[in-house]
């Protein structure tokens, strides 16, 4: 006999009256994203059609999400494994279009991601930040991911743009015999440099400019405020965590792609990525 009963409850759900007040709320907000449409389009940014799919595929896939994770609290903890792991595959899917024309740029990608938000979420689990249960393993590993694969967007594009600038330069120097990992090293730190500004920005506003929310949820909820605080530190410390270990694996992997066995340079190709 199948039981109906998670299908129910999703469908209980949606007779919830308060989705009325989100859905004006989403109003409100596409209103003021569309506002910054028009101005791309007034300037000439040529952003538009970027910025509308973006927040198009936002918003299905958050509520698609958030109906995933009505599901998922019925299911047994094994599966946040594979519903993890499935996330971090989309995750080197949207991120190795930064590096497109890079090679190798999906499988290293992919490495650098499991790796980095893997070792994470593994390690902060048995120490208790994390909760083993699909209730809290699958939202917070999912932010740990998303900042994984945004980080190592950033490295990728970087290391591109450095890669495609210094051509000449790198080919001076294997041509004067330096070995390719010597030649490549200042543009892999780059890469890596101006990925994490993001996140280091961040935690150094923490508390300051800006009250993050899962902080303000918990207070809200009412939680303690100071262990709050300590909480939303330990959550971006790992987003810290995670993006550096991707985007330092990223890279390294990354620059040894990028030279033949002959040790040189390859030629990075706009068509794809592999």
């Amino acid at each position: 006999m199948i039981d109906l009963t998670p299908l129910s409850d999703l469908l209980d759900q949606f007779r919830d009256p308060v989705l009325l007040t989100g859905l004006v709320q989403v109003g409100a907000a596409s209103i003021l994203a569309a506002l910054v449409v028009g101005l791309s389009r007034f300037r000439g940014l040529a952003l538009e059609r970027e910025l509308g799919v973006a927040l198009v595929r936002g918003l299905v896939q958050i509520v698609a999400m958030g109906m995933i994770v009505g599901l998922l609290l019925t299911v047994d903890f094994v599966w946040s494994g594979v519903i993890l792991l499935f996330m971090m595959g989309g995750a080197t899917w949207i991120s190795k279009n930064r590096g497109e024309g890079l090679p190798g740029v999906v499988r290293v990608s992919f490495f650098a991601i499991v790796s980095g938000s893997g070792i994470v979420i593994v390690t902060m689990t048995f120490a208790g930040a994390i909760e083993a249960t699909v209730r809290n393993l699958v939202p917070v590993g999912s932010m740990i991911i998303a900042n994984a694969m945004q980080i190592n967007s950033l490295a990728l594009d970087r290391f591109k743009s450095e890669i495609e600038s210094n051509r000449a330069e790198i080919e001076a120097g294997l041509a004067l015999g330096a070995p390719p990992a010597a030649v490549i090293s200042h543009h892999v730190e780059t890469g890596v440099q101006a990925s994490l500004i993001p996140v280091i920005d961040s935690l150094k506003s923490l508390g300051w400019v800006w009250i993050p929310g899962i902080m303000a949820g918990m207070i809200l909820a009412g939680e303690n405020p100071i262990y709050a605080a300590l909480y939303q530190f330990v959550i971006m410390a790992m987003i810290f965590g995670a993006g550096g270990l991707t985007s330092m694996t990223s890279s390294l992997l990354i620059g040894k792609y990028v030279f033949t066995d002959a040790e040189q340079l390859r030629e990075i190709s706009h068509a794809g990525g592999e």
